[in-house]
C-alpha cells in the first residue's frame, strides 16, 4: 500500500472511531499515530514526532488568546452583561409580533461579541430568555430553534475563538479575519430576524404577544448594556486601532469583564474559582483537538495526500466554482457528525492547500479571508443540523419539555437564511471584503 492510499484510508478509520463515541481529539491522534507508523514503521519517530509537534503547536502565543477569550465570557456571564443585552432588546422589540424571540437573537449577538464560544452564548442566553419565552406563550420549536440559531453568533461575531484556529492555520492576520466578520455577522442576525418574522405569520399561534414598553423603562435597559459596548469597544476597537494585539485585546477583555462582574457582585471567590475551573476544562478539551488534529495533519503531510489532491483538481480543469461548491456542501455533510472545531482543524489543511490555486479574481490574502468566513458559516450551520448540532443538544437540555424532534423542526427556517447567506456571500465576495479594503 502506497503512502498516498495509506493517507486516504484513514478517513474511514477516522470516520469509525468517531462513530463509536471516542473524543474527536483521540480519534485524531490514533489516526495519526497509526498512519504514521504505517508509513515509517518506527516508534522511535513517532515518538520525536510527539515532542516536536506537542512542542511546536502549544509553544504558538496565539494560542493564548484561546483562555483569555473563554475567561471573558465566564465573567460577562457573572456581570449579568447577558440578562442586560436580552432585557433592552425585549423592551424594544418584545412588543412586536414575534418580537421576545427576535430580542433573543439579537441579545445572542451582543453576547457573542464578547464571548467568542457559540455553546456558551447558546447556554447563557438560553438561561436568560428561555423562561421569558415560555411566558409569553411561545410555542417550543420556535423557541428553541431562535435560541440554538442565536447561539451560533457566538462564532461568528468577533472576538470569535474559531477563527483565530483558522488564523493560525492558514497563517492569516487575525484582526483582518475579524473585520470580516462583522458584516457576515451582522447579516446573520438579521437574516435569523427575518425568520421569525415570517415564521410568526405563517403560525401566528406559536408566539404570543407583549405589551408595549415605556419609553422611559426603554431607554434605562438600553443604558444598562454600556458594560457589553465598552467592553466590545476596548477589546475590536484597540485591535483595529493597533492599540493592543489579539491576545493583549484578550487579556484586556478578560480583566475588564472581571472588574464589572466584581463590582456588579457576581464575582466572588466561589464564582472565581468556578469560572477559572470551566475556563481550564473547556481549554483542555480545545488544546487536546488541537493536538490530535496536529499529529492527524503531520501523518497526512508525510502521505503527501494534500499536495496530491491539489494537483490533481488543477490539472482536471475543474471549475474554481465548482470545487467551492463541492467543499461547502461537504462542511454541511460534515457538520451532521463532528463539531465546528474538530472540522476547522481536520479539514482546513487539506481543503486550503486545494482552493488557494484556484483563481476567483481576488489576491491570496482576500482569498483566505473570504474563503474563511464561507467556512465558518458553513460550519455554523453545523452547530444546529442534527444528528449532532451542539447547539440543540444545549438548548434542549434546558428544556426538558420540549422533544427534541420538536427542536429539530424549529430550527429549520434559521438553516435556510444560513444557505441563502452562504450563497449570497459566495457570490458577492465584496460583501464580506468591504470593511477589510476600507480599514486597511
Amino acid at each position: 500500500m502506497t503512502n498516498l492510499e495509506i493517507g486516504i484510508w484513514s478517513f474511514p478509520l477516522l470516520l469509525i472511531l468517531i462513530f463509536l463515541r471516542i473524543p474527536i481529539g483521540v480519534a485524531m491522534l490514533t489516526a495519526g499515530v497509526v498512519g504514521s507508523y504505517l508509513i515509517n514503521d518506527s516508534f522511535l519517530m513517532i515518538l520525536g514526532q510527539f515532542k516536536n509537534q506537542t512542542y511546536g503547536t502549544f509553544s504558538n502565543y496565539s494560542l493564548s488568546i484561546v483562555p483569555l477569550f473563554l475567561l471573558m465570557g465566564q465573567f460577562a456571564r457573572l456581570g449579568g452583561m447577558s440578562t442586560a443585552l436580552f432585557k433592552a432588546a425585549e423592551t424594544w422589540l418584545g412588543h412586536h409580533r414575534g418580537g421576545v424571540a427576535m430580542a433573543a437573537v439579537g441579545a445572542c449577538a451582543g453576547f457573542g461579541a464578547i464571548c467568542g464560544s457559540s455553546l456558551a452564548t447558546a447556554a447563557t442566553m438560553g438561561q436568560v430568555a428561555l423562561p421569558e419565552l415560555k411566558r409569553y406563550g411561545y410555542s417550543g420549536p420556535l423557541a428553541t430553534g431562535a435560541l440554538a440559531a442565536g447561539g451560533t453568533l457566538g462564532i461568528l461575531i468577533p472576538p470569535s475563538v474559531v477563527l483565530v484556529i483558522y488564523a493560525i492555520l492558514t497563517e492569516q492576520n487575525i484582526a483582518k479575519l475579524f473585520v470580516a466578520a462583522i458584516i457576515p455577522g451582522i447579516l446573520a442576525a438579521v437574516g435569523y430576524m427575518l425568520a421569525i418574522s415570517i415564521y410568526v405569520r405563517i403560525k401566528p399561534d406559536s408566539a404570543g404577544t407583549r405589551a408595549p414598553a415605556p419609553y422611559r423603562e426603554r431607554f434605562q435597559a438600553l443604558l444598562a448594556v454600556w458594560p457589553v459596548l465598552l467592553v466590545f469597544i476596548v477589546v475590536v476597537g484597540g485591535i483595529y486601532w493597533g492599540i493592543f494585539t489579539p491576545t493583549e485585546a484578550a487579556a484586556v477583555g478578560a480583566a475588564g469583564t472581571g472588574v464589572i462582574a466584581l463590582v456588579n457582585r457576581g464575582l466572588t471567590f466561589a464564582t472565581l474559582k468556578s469560572s477559572i475551573m470551566e475556563t481550564a476544562s473547556s481549554t483542555g478539551m480545545i488544546f487536546m483537538i488541537i493536538l490530535g488534529a496536529a499529529i492527524y495533519n503531520g501523518f497526512l503531510a508525510l502521505s503527501q495526500l494534500p499536495q496530491e489532491a491539489a494537483i490533481f483538481v488543477t490539472e482536471q480543469g475543474f471549475s474554481p466554482w465548482l470545487v467551492l461548491s463541492i467543499i461547502l456542501l461537504l462542511y454541511l455533510i460534515f457538520g451532521c457528525v463532528m463539531d465546528s472545531l474538530s472540522m476547522i482543524l481536520l479539514t482546513v489543511p487539506i481543503f486550503f492547500p486545494i482552493v488557494i490555486g484556484l483563481d476567483f479574481g481576488l489576491s491570496t490574502e482576500e482569498f483566505a479571508l473570504w474563503f474563511g468566513i464561507l467556512v465558518l458559516i458553513v460550519v455554523e450551520v453545523g452547530l444546529i443540523t442534527p444528528p449532532v448540532g451542539m447547539n440543540l443538544f444545549v438548548i434542549n437540555s434546558m428544556a426538558k419539555d420540549i422533544p427534541l424532534s420538536q427542536t429539530y423542526r424549529g430550527v429549520l427556517p434559521f438553516v435556510a437564511t444560513d444557505i441563502i447567506r452562504v450563497i449570497i456571500l459566495a457570490f458577492f465576495p465584496f460583501i464580506t471584503l468591504a470593511l477589510v479594503r476600507w480599514l486597511y
